[in-house]
């Protein structure tokens, strides 16, 4: 099984301060991660979660969490049907740029075909739910409004 990996850059004026809070947030989450409330103590080897309408929706293990600088953590969707070796590995690598604007990396690993969708119009799969997120988080915190709604 070969394994792939999904890589999206985002450019945002913001601090990193500020965009590590959106990040392990729910305050934030809520607005900008289709309704999801994150939740963990943000320590290496604790459990995250993202939940909607009080149920857990992904789940996993924190691998790395170095504030403002990289969060790292093991990711699993809990209606996922794929058949996997081990969970994908999610990894937000926050890179100032100037004082006011900060380069955000996100890398989605192990990957399997069935997560990413070759469909334009909806927010399934990786490769369309990750570019979707991050744009309302980069509206959220440069105007404080986030896009219209979008639902799955």
């Amino acid at each position: 099984m070969t394994d792939t990996t999904f890589v999206y850059v985002i450019y945002m004026a913001t601090t990193p301060e500020k965009l590590w809070e959106a990040l392990t947030s729910s305050d934030f989450t809520e607005k900008y991660f289709f309704g999801s409330k994150i939740e963990s103590d943000w320590h290496e080897g604790s459990t995250i979660t993202y939940s909607r309408n009080g149920q857990v929706s992904d789940y996993g293990t924190i691998q790395k969490c170095e504030p403002y600088r990289l969060l790292s953590f093991t990711w699993t969707y809990v209606a996922d049907q794929a058949s996997r070796e081990r969970p994908s590995l999610v990894t937000f690598e926050l890179k100032p740029m100037d004082s006011t604007t900060v380069k955000l990396t996100l890398k989605h690993e192990n990957l399997v075909p069935a997560d990413l969708v070759d469909q334009e119009d909806t927010f399934e799969g990786l490769n369309n739910g990750w570019p979707a997120i991050l744009s309302n988080l980069k509206s959220l915190l440069e105007t404080g409004r986030t896009l219209p709604p979008i639902s799955l």
